[in-house]
């Protein structure tokens, strides 16, 4: 008699959605697109073995709002991928949730018609049948693991996730990222904090028992194996890059101590670029000088990019937005994303250290240090 004053007194409405099943029966993985995350999750688990002794790169939009720019993207990126390829692994950074620290727009996902209208449906159902085209290129994709029902409903498509630095501290991830089945990255903190990427690595290697949503839908119980690919991203914060040298040597260190594999991920936004996406190339050099002096522990860079430079902010009026322009984060342009990329295969190739000597490069390597001094006076 008072259920109506107890429960869900907070909540308008909800909407029942399709099960992962059923998404999945709509839009089937493909025997291209299957190939592809296959043998991507397998190069990356041989790069993070030592096995295999290339490089990869996560590259792409900051988050995907527009599908046909994002497609346009794939098919230049699976191009210069082809090119690289000996030295390099490049996977497609294919974002489509966005945490908030307070408000904002929470993704594709989310929000595809950038809106407010929320339609999760159609932003499930978009994200896959983006990812499928993605894969069957044969590109392997990135992603970040925010929600932990969305996995059921894309993983299958993706090679590689990340655990953001806003829920890096989350109980929920690491027992979700202990059952993936890729490897995933995991950043370090917002305000820098190092530690609890290495807890969270450490609690994902071990098995987990969760609640969670499995391929019908059905809240059931999940016991997991632990998953043996976590590793650190190094991305900055608290107002200060940890790209540097010492600081992974230190990482390198408690690495080592905690018996974890001593495999790197260097992230050339955000901290580390003192979120000036023109830095990036920077940082990136800064990065293959480490390489190029023996650290064998950087395995992987991630970029922010796409096709055009910049971002904007989303309008009421969606046909005035710039078409391949962030509507989050900055991005470098595709360009300067082609000729960073083939700079960094030309010097992983030629094992010389010429091939950043652009007088722009030089510009920006200064704006760089400079904000690197004015971090470490404020500490």
């Amino acid at each position: 008699m008072y259920i109506d004053q107890i429960l869900d007194i907070n909540i308008e409405f909800s909407r029942v959605l399709m099960s992962p099943t059923q998404v999945k029966k709509q839009l089937p993985l493909t025997e291209s697109a299957a190939k592809t995350v296959l043998e991507g999750r397998k190069c990356i688990q041989n790069i993070l073995d030592g096995k295999d002794s290339r490089k990869f790169i996560v590259v792409g939009p900051c988050s995907i709002h527009d599908i046909e720019a994002a497609e346009e993207y794939a098919l230049k990126l699976k191009e210069l991928a082809d090119k690289v390829r000996d030295k390099l692994l490049i996977i497609m950074r294919a974002y489509f949730e966005k945490p908030r620290t307070i408000m904002g727009w929470k993704g594709l996902i989310n929000d595809p018609d950038l809106d407010g209208s929320f339609n999760m449906q159609k932003g499930l159902l978009t994200a896959r049948s983006l990812l499928i085209k993605i894969s069957e290129l044969g590109l392997p994709a990135a992603t970040e693991a925010l929600d932990p029902v969305t996995p059921q409903y894309l993983s299958d498509l993706i090679s590689w996730s990340a655990i953001g630095a806003r829920t890096i501290e989350s109980q929920t991830h690491r027992e979700m990222t202990s059952g993936m089945s890729m490897p995933v990255g995991f950043k370090n903190s917002t305000d820098g904090n190092i530690q609890v990427a290495l807890n969270a690595i450490q609690s994902s290697r071990v098995p987990h028992h969760f609640l969670g949503v499995n391929q019908r839908g059905q809240i059931s119980n999940f016991k997991t194996r632990g998953n043996p690919y976590g590793h650190i991203i190094l991305r900055g914060g608290g107002g200060q890059p940890n790209f540097d040298a010492a600081t992974v040597t230190q990482v390198e260190e408690q690495l080592n101590q905690l018996n974890l594999p001593q495999k790197i991920v260097i992230d050339c936004s955000h901290g580390n670029s003192c979120k000036n996406h023109k830095l990036q190339a920077s940082v990136l050099e800064n990065i293959l000088q480490q390489i190029t002096d023996g650290n064998q522990s950087i395995i992987g860079m991630m970029l922010e990019s796409n096709l055009n430079e910049g971002n904007q902010k989303i309008t009421d009026d969606l046909k005035q937005l710039k078409y391949g322009v962030s509507v989050t984060d900055k991005c470098i342009g595709w360009k300067e994303t082609e000729k960073i990329i083939l700079s960094v295969y030309e010097q992983l190739s030629a094992d010389i250290n010429t091939i950043f000597d652009e007088p722009n490069i030089q510009v920006l390597t200064k704006k760089l240090n400079a904000c690197l001094e004015q971090a470490q006076n404020q500490s």
